[in-house]
């Protein structure tokens, strides 16, 4: 399995309030913008506001189902020694804005934040 990332797609409502995007998806979206050669080496999936998020509970459980979202591929392991990466079960995800950009820049091969 390859890493997959899990952003919220924009345009979501509250209630009645909105339209809104999710800032925390913007900053990874921007990276995703400036490397675009990232999206062929990870699965990108972008997934609807309102919880239960199904498809982030499949994998790490209903605890964990805040977005963006990066869960690791299998044998996966961060090349950033400063990446946090959690674990639910044995799969591992990393769920900071800041540290899925880290991992995507180090991982990759493409720039880094300065």
């Amino acid at each position: 399995m390859k890493d997959k990332l899990f952003m919220l797609r924009p345009g979501f409502f509250q209630g009645s309030e909105g339209p809104f995007y999710c800032g925390d998806s913007v900053a990874v979206e921007g990276l995703l913008g400036f490397f675009p050669q990232l999206r062929g080496e990870i699965d990108v999936e972008y997934i609807d506001a309102p919880r239960p998020r199904a498809a982030i509970i499949e994998l790490i459980g209903e605890a964990n189902q805040s977005a963006p979202v990066l869960v690791l591929g299998n044998g996966r392991v961060p090349l950033d020694e400063g990446v946090d990466v959690r674990v639910h079960n044995q799969t591992r995800f990393i769920d900071s804005p800041d540290h899925i950009r880290r991992y995507l820049s180090s991982q990759y091969g493409v720039a880094r934040p300065a």
